[in-house]
């Protein structure tokens, strides 16, 4: 009986495992995919890679028990922010010309060395992992919970929540005014 029950307890331990660096993958490769070429050069065939990416994070927080987060995850980024951005793209109405290669630029150069900082950030918090320190369990006792994050997210956090509502409604004006295009021959 306790063979069977530890064949058991190790049969779920490769699954989990091998769900996580699936998933782990996935959510890599469409990040990837959304700012490196060729995907990179259609603003449209990066945001299905970035709705790719949402998808596979949504099973990230499956496997950590973290159900909520991973319906927030697939309601709100999966769903209505991917629709948001399908529809700036389609506003932004890009003609073939426009789809050039990629040019380096000083954006892309800070961009690099972010992506830099956080890897090594990254690599930190591995070696910190390995050293088997455990957070003390009250920490992460109602982690997901409704609860627990309506009340960090509507009390904790209440202004960066509003602030972060008001910078997206100023993007989705900012990138409807850029899209406004002014008809041949017209003064706009």
């Amino acid at each position: 009986m306790g063979h069977a029950h530890l064949r058991a307890g190790l049969c779920d331990m490769d699954f989990e495992l091998v769900a996580f660096f699936a998933l782990a993958i996935a959510t890599l490769g469409g990040a990837l995919c959304v700012v490196l070429p060729p995907m990179a050069r259609n603003p449209l065939h990066a945001a299905v890679a970035l709705l790719a990416t949402f998808c596979a994070l949504a099973g990230l927080y499956v496997l950590l028990a973290a159900h909520l987060v991973a319906v927030l995850q697939v309601l709100i980024y999966a769903g209505a922010v991917m629709v948001l951005f399908t529809f700036v793209i389609m506003l932004l109405n890009l003609r073939p010309h426009e789809l050039a290669g990629p040019k380096v630029t000083a954006d892309k150069a800070l961009g690099a060395l972010a992506v830099l900082a956080l890897m090594a950030k990254m690599g930190v918090l591995v070696w910190a992992a390995s050293l088997d320190v455990q957070p003390p369990k009250e920490l992460y006792a109602e982690f997901g919970w409704v609860r627990d994050v309506g009340g960090r997210l509507l009390i904790d956090y209440l202004v960066p929540f509003e602030l972060t509502s008001v910078l997206l409604l100023v993007a989705v004006i900012g990138a409807m005014t850029v899209a406004r295009r002014t008809p041949a021959g017209g003064k706009g």
